[in-house]
Order: C-alpha cells, then sequence, then structure tokens
C-alpha cells in the first residue's frame, strides 16, 4: 500500500502496524482510538480524510454496540462489516482502546481480509500496550 500519502512521518511514525493489510481489494487502512481519533493509516488516504474515517469509524462502532443485545448476551462488539455498491468497510477492535478500519473495492476476499484484520488486532493491541506514555 505504499501510495501517495502513506509516508511515515511524525504524526504517522505506527503505520508499519498496518503493511500486512496490504491485500488485493484494499484501499486504505486506519488504526484509531476508540473515541475516534487517527494513530496511524497506510493506502491511498490522505490525513484529512484518514482523521474523518477514524471518527466515522468510531461512532459507527458505537452504533454496533447498541445492536449487541439484539444478538444474544454478548455485549462486545467483535467487528463490523458494511457493504457499499462499490466496496466494504470493516472495523475490529485492536486491543485496549484501539481499532482497525479497512476500507476495501467490492473485489476483495472478504475472509482474507477479515482474518488478517483479526491476526493484526493482536498484535496491534500487544504493540500499543507496550508503548511508552506519554504524559
Amino acid at each position: 500500500m505504499g501510495t501517495p500519502g502513506t509516508a511515515v512521518t511524525d504524526g504517522n511514525k505506527l503505520a508499519w502496524m498496518l503493511d500486512d493489510l496490504h491485500v488485493p481489494g484494499v484501499r486504505f487502512a486506519v488504526l484509531l482510538s476508540e473515541d475516534g481519533l487517527r494513530i496511524a493509516h497506510v493506502g491511498a488516504i490522505s490525513l484529512d480524510d484518514a482523521e474523518r474515517f477514524a471518527a466515522a469509524s468510531s461512532g459507527l462502532r458505537s452504533l454496533g454496540k447498541a445492536l449487541g443485545e439484539f444478538c444474544g448476551t454478548a455485549n462486545a462488539v467483535r467487528q463490523n462489516m458494511t457493504e457499499y455498491d462499490e466496496g466494504m468497510i470493516f472495523i475490529t477492535a485492536a486491543g485496549e482502546g484501539a481499532l482497525i478500519g479497512v476500507s476495501t473495492t467490492s473485489e476483495v476476499d472478504v475472509s482474507m481480509v477479515a482474518h488478517r484484520m483479526n491476526e493484526l488486532a493482536g498484535r496491534v493491541g500487544r504493540e500499543l500496550g507496550s508503548l511508552p506514555r506519554q504524559h
């Protein structure tokens, strides 16, 4: 996903964590906090759009939580998947207080993206948990 807008800068130094999502059909991936702040991004998305995507992904995640009661007694959302005419949006929990959001084309292998996201979520959670805290 080495496209314009993905250079690793001070504001995007954790983008390397998302490299495993370089899958045919993936437009971009964004690592975000649960409250909607962009942490890092890769792929064909600008910084401004990555920040808007992060905020919207957080809102969609909240809606998923509100609907959880209709799926039994579980109250945790594992993954949101929303399908559009020209692609899909995936949102997966990635450790304590973090999410991974991915945008794809309609020609993507859904099971491969979901699998890669779930594998990556565990690694991202460990990495974020081991980062020094900023005071």
